[in-house]
């Protein structure tokens, strides 16, 4: 059979992208960044960088899943706007996965490091920028007189603001669609300086729209090149990213942020060398 020709996992391996898997899902339900567990984990294992994109873009849709749903209680309020959002994540999406299937593998060797990099710098400034957001949040509910309300985007955003956030949506869909690692968190900080929700709520709405990112890819990835996945790889990053997912929406957030930005960052970093001396 076609999946047996690309097992290329020894069991110890296999042990370790699970639980790859699940730390990625878990990541993903709080931070965004899971994919700089699970890409990095698959490349130094061997598996080649484009087969590690694919094949992990399909692997954590189940992790996405669990998270959106752990999620619920703060998307109440937004399913207008939401729906006004995902053609923009569709279309992105769909550009993104274009370009990563059309595009030679070594410009993907080429342009991955610096994506990489950026990722990696969005990671250690991401509590910071978080804090300025909740302080802009603070300012903006004292300013109005009154607290938050779970409105739509469509009655408090001006016209252009609605414009700016699909352009912010489509562009982080495009980076999605080719190369995943850290779209929450990029995705998370643009929408926190166009929109007025607290981080919370910004977050329900980061992992809703990074499902249906992740979904567009990985269903283009299996259509158009399912020859290139790695479904041992997806079997296991699916099978940890649906438990990560499911408890890091849960108790994602006792877990210390200091550590969690340690080990992606190193992760990131080994990515980095072994794409780097491939």
């Amino acid at each position: 059979m076609e999946f047996l020709a690309n097992l290329s996992l020894e069991p110890w391996q296999i042990g370790l992208v699970i639980v790859a898997g699940i730390a990625a899902g878990g990541i993903n339900a709080v931070v965004g960044s899971g994919t700089l567990i699970t890409f990095p984990a698959l490349v130094a294992f061997g598996v080649p960088p484009v087969v590690s994109t694919m094949s992990n873009a399909v692997g954590l849709i189940p992790g996405n899943i669990a998270s959106s749903f752990g999620y619920r209680e703060e998307l109440r309020g937004q399913w207008k706007r939401i729906l006004g959002f995902v053609p923009a994540s569709l279309l992105g999406s769909l550009t993104g996965a274009y370009l990563l299937l059309h595009l030679p593998e070594d410009a993907f060797e080429t342009i991955v490091p610096v994506l990489l990099v950026v990722a990696l710098i969005m990671v250690v400034g991401q509590p910071y920028l978080s804090r300025y957001l909740k302080h802009r949040s603070l300012r903006r509910a004292e300013a109005a007189g009154v607290e938050h309300r779970a409105a739509s985007v469509g009655d408090r955003l001006s016209t252009g603001r609605y414009i700016a956030v699909l352009i912010v949506v489509f562009l982080t869909a495009i980076y999605g669609g080719y190369f995943a690692a850290a779209q929450g968190i990029i995705l998370i900080a643009l929408l926190g300086l166009l929109l007025p929700d607290d981080l919370q709520r910004l977050n329900g709405l980061k992992n809703i729209l990074v499902l249906v990112v992740n979904t567009v890819s990985a269903s283009t990835y299996i259509i158009v090149g399912h020859d290139r996945i790695n479904w041992i790889a997806v079997i296991c990053i699916a099978i940890g990213s649906l438990i990560g997912g499911y408890f890091g929406a849960r108790i994602g957030r006792k877990f210390s942020p200091v550590l969690l930005r340690a080990v992606i960052v190193a992760l990131g970093l080994v990515a980095i060398w072994r794409i780097l001396t491939l």
